[in-house]
């Protein structure tokens, strides 16, 4: 059991991607690897419930209270928690050089878009979706990579592709995407990540 990677995952919202993490493990998906440790910056994240229902400790570290002493309380709780792979689900907090190259590779995030497509400072949530709806793109898609001090920037791991229909909106796109790529890319990309770590 001691061999897994230990995995946090920093949330600040519904914890949609958190929940295709833990049901990933359940299946046995993610099996070099375990979520040990849920870090949300906002304390009324619903993700937090999930935590709690998993049985994963759950922690608020929350940048307008901590203010500058924000990333060093969060490196304190990572490293008191002994953690090896720290994942962005939807972590609306951009990350300095500072704490990125504290845990260089071993950082990643999920991105609703096919890197270097619609990605970088400002895109995020809806406004990806809405970028490739206005740009009259056929294919988007999701990307997990690395993260570094550039916003999207960082080595990527695993992509996949989802095609646009005529009628979608932001708001289906949004959710194909995350259905057909984001769920299913990030456990595969947590557990290669986390075979490599403990390998």
């Amino acid at each position: 059991m001691s061999n897994k990677a230990k995995i946090a995952v920093l949330v600040s919202g519904g914890g949609t991607n958190l929940q295709a993490l833990i049901d990933a493990q359940h299946s046995g998906i993610i099996s070099s690897g375990e979520i040990k440790l849920v870090v949300s910056n906002n304390e009324g994240a619903y993700a937090l419930e999930r935590a709690k229902k998993a049985n994963i400790t759950a922690v608020v570290c929350n940048k307008k209270v901590l203010g500058s002493e924000f990333e060093d309380t969060l490196i304190n709780i990572l490293e008191e928690n002994e953690i090896d792979i720290i994942v962005l689900a939807g972590f609306m907090c951009i990350l300095s050089e500072k704490f990125t190259s504290h845990f260089a590779n071993r950082i990643i995030n999920v991105h609703p878009s096919l890197i270097p497509s619609f990605c970088g400072k400002g895109f995020y949530g809806l406004h990806v979706h809405e970028a490739a709806l206005s740009y009259g793109v056929k294919v988007t898609g999701a990307t997990v990579h690395f993260v570094n001090e550039i916003p999207d920037g960082g080595k990527i791991i695993m992509q996949k592709a989802v095609y646009i229909k005529e009628d979608d909106t932001p708001e289906t796109l949004q959710r194909r995407v995350m259905e057909e790529a984001e769920w299913k890319i990030l456990p595969m990309a947590v557990e290669k990540v986390s075979k490599e770590i403990k390998g």
